[in-house]
């Protein structure tokens, strides 16, 4: 029997990233960017395709029912989410503000966060939401408590890669030198030795093996090394590394392929600045190369994984955990 593999995609917006870097306030036109032009990009290679995969949606860029700015453009987001859950898409829920710093705020803050994207998911959907990611890759006890009462099926926001997280240690100590700080934050170095396949988690330590009525879907690294296998570190990487990761992930029983909506930006046709594509690699590889990069991964998976969505892998997990 084939291993499983889901593709996820986190629809992180472009003042994410102006956050993660420090660059201040985003161009106000580029609010909506990544659903309006990136996410239609991204719908069109997995539809080519045949795929059905989980969407990670940032509650308030599809809430058309709060009184925020650019109301017609987050009602335009949500018929877009709407028209993919028809299709046969997950759509998941990723906090209603994308606060990097969420598994460090009080148990009513993580209530309202998950609460508020819960909110918007339905109002689109018509039905329950099954699955979480944290912004940042980071879980707490309050999101696992949260999460449960609201009979989720899943989180997914576990990312077991040291390598990954030195990095980022390195790149947020050279802005705060800079007086730029990120807007990231350091997920709980616990995190990194929780295990590497799917498990159901300890209420109290989410890293740890435990009998939480969810189960945990970490994001994919390889056996071994936990060298990361996300489309983010592959679009960059050279043609060799990136074949050879997904090769490597033959060796687990279950692929969890997360993307960006980023991932599918053109830097070039979206006005994204150059302040922003500096600093992010992925755009500055033309949006033609980034697509067929990722179509030729997605053909391998086609072929030697059984593809399907986050909170059917949930399903069957949380029949043997």
């Amino acid at each position: 029997m084939k291993p499983s593999c889901a593709v996820s995609i986190d629809l992180d917006g472009v003042p994410c990233y102006y956050r993660i870097h420090g660059l201040g306030a985003h161009p106000a036109e580029l609010e909506h960017v990544i659903l309006e032009c990136a996410l239609p990009r991204a719908a069109k290679l997995f539809s080519d395709r045949g795929l059905n995969v989980t969407w990670f949606v940032v509650g308030r860029d599809a809430d058309a029912e709060a009184a925020l700015p650019d109301r017609a453009a987050r009602a335009a987001n949500a018929a877009r989410l709407k028209a993919l859950h028809a299709h046969g898409d997950e759509l998941g829920n990723h906090s209603y503000s994308h606060p990097y710093e969420l598994a460090r705020l009080s148990a009513d803050v993580v209530e309202t966060e998950i609460a508020g994207c819960d909110r918007v998911l339905r109002s689109i959907t018509g039905k329950a939401t099954r699955g979480f990611r944290a912004p940042g890759y980071d879980v707490s006890p309050a999101m696992l408590d949260s999460l449960a009462k609201r009979g989720y099926r899943y989180d997914s926001s576990v990312f077991p890669a040291p390598g990954y997280y030195a990095a980022k240690a390195v790149v947020m100590a050279g802005l705060a030198i800079l007086r730029r700080p990120s807007g990231a934050v350091m997920t709980n170095p616990r995190l990194l030795a929780a295990p590497s396949e799917p498990y159901r988690p300890a209420m109290k330590q989410p890293w740890k093996r435990g009998q939480a009525p969810l189960v945990e879907l970490p994001i994919a690294v390889t056996p071994w090394a936990r060298i990361p296998a996300i489309g983010t570190s592959l679009i960059v990487a050279p043609e060799a590394l990136r074949k050879h990761v997904v090769a490597a992930m033959a060796g687990r029983s279950f692929f969890n392929f997360e993307l960006h909506g980023i991932d599918f930006a053109d830097a070039e046709a979206d006005g994204i600045p150059g302040e922003l594509v500096a600093r992010q690699p992925d755009l500055r590889i033309p949006i033609a190369e980034k697509l067929a990069r990722l179509g030729a991964i997605l053909d391998v998976l086609a072929d030697g994984w059984r593809m399907t969505t986050l909170q059917d892998v949930a399903a069957d997990v949380q029949l043997k955990a």
